[in-house]
């Protein structure tokens, strides 16, 4: 089986996906909170995960048909999540300002005593600030690349030969 059939391709998009999950579930477990942004990132993989392991099935039953409706979709997903990877590593970078939510300054309280309560019940993590960079890339900034990476196998596997 070469590196460029349907099933292989299938194969290494499940995996890639599963293991940048599984990542960024470690990074969180060493006390890396994700912000809002960074949790919206993960939806396309939760998405592409079952896509990918129906594509590994289609490309071993030979369903020509299903695979490539799996590939494009798989395509699709990981171009969206590029996009939206580059946004958030834009927003950390300060390119464009982020949603309201995670950054920008905290909002005024009426007193000192309602200061104190927001502070006791409210943790907000910043979208706008990348809680680790790797080789000068924030997590938001490697999702981009890794997104990119799994569209192109993607469109690989609509063009190869099953």
């Amino acid at each position: 089986m070469g590196a460029k059939t349907p099933f292989f391709l299938a194969l290494a998009i499940l995996v890639t996906a599963v293991a940048s999950i599984a990542g960024a579930f470690l990074f969180e477990a060493f006390g890396y909170a994700p912000c809002e942004l960074c949790l919206e990132e993960r939806i396309p993989y939760y998405a592409a995960i079952p896509i990918a392991g129906l594509a590994l099935v289609f490309a071993a039953r030979g369903s020509k048909t299903l695979l490539r409706a799996a590939f494009a979709s798989l395509a699709m997903v990981f171009a969206a999540s590029a996009v939206f990877g580059a946004y958030h590593a834009g927003v950390e970078w300060g390119f464009w300002p982020g949603p309201a939510e995670c950054t920008g300054t905290l909002d005024r309280a009426a007193s000192a005593e309602d200061f104190l309560k927001q502070l006791g019940s409210v943790k907000v993590v910043r979208c706008d600030a990348a809680a680790i960079r790797i080789l000068g890339l924030s997590l938001a900034g490697w999702n981009a690349v890794t997104s990119v990476g799994l569209a192109g196998l993607a469109v690989l596997g609509l063009r190869a030969k099953p």
